[in-house]
């Protein structure tokens, strides 16, 4: 049991990493189809936009009601990436140990 334990952990903490990974990307692409470096009428940059939209704007979402836009730059991908961060270094590390005390 325990090393499935470790496994499911390994794997949470691996897809928040992609998580911030697609933030990251995602605020690249919009910043480089701001100033028209990239356009969206080709089609691999649109399907990738769409796919990086659709995976980051669930967690973006809340952070977006919450934190104004400031004089048009979104700082929600910044706080949500922190969140995250927080939650693979103290959350992840104390259930899995706690989980870990539970079944040994």
């Amino acid at each position: 049991m325990v090393p499935l334990i470790g496994f499911v952990f390994f794997i949470l903490d691996a897809l928040l990493g992609l998580l911030v990974f697609a933030m990251i990307a995602n605020a690249i692409l919009s910043w480089l189809v701001a100033f028209d470096v990239i356009n969206l009428r080709n089609q691999f940059v649109y399907g990738v936009a769409r796919f990086l939209d659709a995976v980051t704007r669930p967690i973006l979402a809340p952070f977006q009601k919450v934190i104004p836009s400031l004089g048009g730059v979104d700082i929600s991908p910044v706080l949500a990436i922190l969140v995250i961060s927080g939650v693979q270094r103290y959350l992840l590390p104390a259930a899995h140990a706690f989980l870990l005390n539970l079944f040994v």
